[in-house]
């Protein structure tokens, strides 16, 4: 249920309302816009006199939300969200670029990427320390030890890390992680989401392959219904009939999820379609279509690297590739 409150109502008046919809054993979220100020409320509404409300005097209008996302809804939270991750932020105007390998296989290998990435306009390194892979003799990610060598290259570029988490048991692990991704496959692992949202860290959540922007929207739902805001959504290529494309990336769904959700939407178009010389224009369609980011593979060596090196970029494509982002981004603005 969403009550939207006529301007310029008094705190005192609005601190009663929202007290009184606690006591009635039901979680209150207040977004405070510059044109208008809305009380969301979350819980059992059947017992509340929604008539008795309206006719408050700081109340303009009261509005049952149909959807089964309501946290995550747009109708809650009119105005984008922006979230924190250490000195930066991602959506709410500001654009996020995401790069780095697909695993980490090495000191070396880890550092020569950030360093390049970062060099080139990455704002965020990204590197799989523990990697869900369909076959269970390729590469499975070096883990812990994955985990210490993103660390060291954040401290050298100071590029905050994503990384993904597939067990509830490596909570602990995580704990110095600045963006926790949830995969594709773990998107639908809702004891791992109720878990993440206990914490405050941010977490990127990636679409399932054969998911819906509904059952997306739900999994963000279990995060922040957990008391966690800090989610950002991720769209990266849905499986369809196609066979010339790893997934088929849906570009309709980042003007969609913009439509129902406040909350930050980037693409992966590297995951999206599997072939590195594709990336470029599904990532410029992607900025296009108004995606408040991209998280993009790049490796130094793809021939050789030890999972999707065929998606992956060269350090130098994902620089040229960068300055034609910034290109669309100014021809874009207002």
């Amino acid at each position: 249920m969403i009550i939207k409150l006529k301007q310029h109502a008094a705190r005192k008046q609005i601190d009663h309302l929202t007290d009184w919809l606690v006591r009635q054993n039901l979680r209150v979220q207040l977004s405070e816009g510059e044109f208008e100020t809305i009380i969301g409320v979350i819980g059992d509404t059947s017992h509340v006199d929604l008539h008795g409300i309206e006719g408050l005097e700081i109340v303009d209008q009261v509005i049952r939300i149909s959807e089964p996302f309501k946290t995550a809804n747009r109708k809650f939270h009119p105005d984008d969200s922006a979230v924190r991750v250490g000195t930066q932020q991602v959506g709410g105007g500001a654009f996020t670029l995401i790069a780095g390998p697909c695993s980490v296989e090495s000191p070396e290998q880890i550092l020569e990427i950030a360093r390049k990435v970062r060099a080139a306009g990455a704002t965020m390194l990204r590197g799989g320390a523990f990697k869900p892979r369909t076959s269970p003799y390729d590469f499975q990610g070096l883990q812990a030890e994955g985990l210490e060598l993103l660390k060291q290259a954040r401290a050298e570029t100071g590029l905050p890390i994503v990384t993904e988490i597939m067990n509830l048991n490596h909570i602990e692990l995580f704990a110095d992680v600045d963006v926790i991704q949830v995969g594709a496959r773990n998107m639908q692992n809702f004891d791992l989401l109720r878990e993440l949202g206990r914490t405050r860290q941010p977490v990127l959540i990636k679409r399932g392959l054969a998911n819906t922007i509904k059952e997306l929207l739900m999994s963000a739902e279990y995060v922040m219904a957990g008391g966690n805001p800090n989610v950002i959504l991720c769209e990266r290529g849905i499986r369809t009939f196609e066979t010339y494309t790893r997934n088929t990336l849906d570009i309709s769904a980042v003007p969609v999820l913009k439509e129902l959700s406040h909350l930050p939407v980037i693409v992966d178009p590297s995951h999206a379609c599997g072939l590195a010389r594709h990336v470029p224009a599904l990532a410029l369609a992607s900025v296009a279509a108004g995606a408040d980011g991209l998280i993009i593979e790049v490796h130094n060596a793809p021939e050789k690297a030890l999972s999707d090196g065929a998606q992956s970029l060269r350090p130098e494509q994902f620089e040229q590739l960068a300055r034609r982002l910034a290109r669309i981004r100014e021809a874009m603005l207002p």
